[in-house]
């Protein structure tokens, strides 16, 4: 396996406690021994799962606390922001940036990427060699994937991906300064430099999800792995190891409520899923929660495909390419799978703005590919 050019090598665990299990701590520690480089990269994952325990916390008794209802404020996409989108978002820049191992930190629910200063945020005196040194990680994240559905008590989740601090310049050519000033206010070019990046250059990526348990699934570049939050230790406990994805499943999951706005190519596709003239012949049965953590968790755990395509409203897409569906296609791709726009590959687009929005379909590799041909076919 690898990550951003690197060969990895997954951790063999030879023996387990059986009271306890293999935790997440274990897990990243034996990650970490096997490679040695992703040793910075331990801390931001430990941070990471306290914010998952503490948002699954907060999701919980969020009917109990009066945390559920709008917050009364929009977002940089023209949302109304819940009460629960502006604590997570809040919750998790600070857990990253206290990890002294961030150089930006992106957020769907922020105006704009924000470099992180962590040489003023230190608690302690830095030696002349550190002050030097910036932090290694660029994190991009959604802190409540669904929370529209929040004050339903439906699943919701948190979404993360990591590059590594990259110098070089992604900004497409020209990208100056018409672009800039259409699609984000930052005044810090470097910054919009090592957030811009494409899927393929994500070193780890992954999802918290808040439901009957609540689950951490993520990729470090060496397949796909989920642990379940053991409320009696506090810590995540691997249940899930080397996820992988079928082929071809029996499920898809869409808001076939747009059906009639979706382009031609997707229309035959899903209707070819639920009448079985699919190329395998069966027929597909519907589940749709709307919250893509919650649909794509099912995909990876039972296969078949999962798709927000775009539609006459949308030409573009609803999902976000940073934040949903990079991090997302990494996870599908590392298990076995594929995500696609039904025209290109999802990994392999460079974001023009932070807040860029893409169709997105992923699963099992014979239903995208079966996707991508009617494209070719009928696009």
């Amino acid at each position: 396996m690898t990550t951003a050019g690197r060969k990895l090598r997954g951790p063999v665990f030879t023996e387990k406690c059986e009271r306890v299990g293999i935790t997440l701590t274990r897990f990243m520690n034996e990650m970490v021994r096997a490679n040695p480089d992703l040793a910075e990269i331990e801390s931001v994952f430990a941070s990471i799962q306290t914010a998952g325990k503490a948002i699954s916390k907060l999701v919980q008794r969020a009917p109990i606390d009066g945390m559920l209802g709008k917050q009364g404020a929009v977002n940089v996409q023209g949302e109304e922001q819940k009460k629960l989108d502006v604590i997570t978002n809040d919750l998790l820049k600070k857990v990253l940036k206290y990890t002294g191992r961030m150089g930006v930190i992106a957020s769907e629910e922020e105006n704009e990427p924000v470099f992180i200063n962590n040489k003023a945020d230190a608690s302690y005196e830095l030696e002349p060699h550190e002050e030097e040194e910036e932090g290694k990680y660029v994190t991009v994240f959604d802190p409540l994937d669904g929370s529209s559905n929040v004050d339903a008590g439906i699943p919701v989740g948190t979404i993360f991906g990591i590059f590594e601090r990259d110098e070089g310049c992604h900004l497409p050519e020209n990208f100056f300064p018409t672009d800039l000033a259409k699609g984000t206010r930052t005044n810090d070019p470097q910054c919009l430099r090592r957030t811009l990046r494409a899927g393929k250059s994500l070193v780890a990526a992954g999802y918290v999800l808040y439901s009957s348990s609540t689950y951490f699934v993520f990729t470090l570049g060496a397949g796909v792995n989920g642990f379940t939050l053991d409320h009696s230790l506090g810590e995540f406990v691997l249940t899930h190891p080397h996820i992988r994805i079928p082929p071809r499943g029996h499920i898809y999951s869409i808001n076939s409520a747009n059906r009639r706005t979706w382009d031609k190519p997707m229309q035959v596709f899903i209707d070819s899923l639920a009448d079985g003239t699919n190329r395998a012949g069966q027929e597909y049965t519907s589940r749709y929660i709307g919250s893509m953590v919650g649909d794509v968790h099912r995909t990876l755990m039972y296969g078949g495909v999962f798709a927000y395509p775009a539609d006459s409203k949308n030409s573009k897409g609803k999902l976000r390419l940073l934040y949903e569906a990079a991090p997302m296609s990494f996870l599908i791709e590392q298990a076995g799978g594929m995500s696609s726009t039904g025209v290109v590959r999802i990994m392999d687009i460079l974001p023009k703005t932070v807040h860029q929005r893409v169709p997105c379909i992923m699963g099992g590799v014979d239903e995208v590919a079966e996707l991508e041909d009617w494209y070719r076919r009928l696009g």
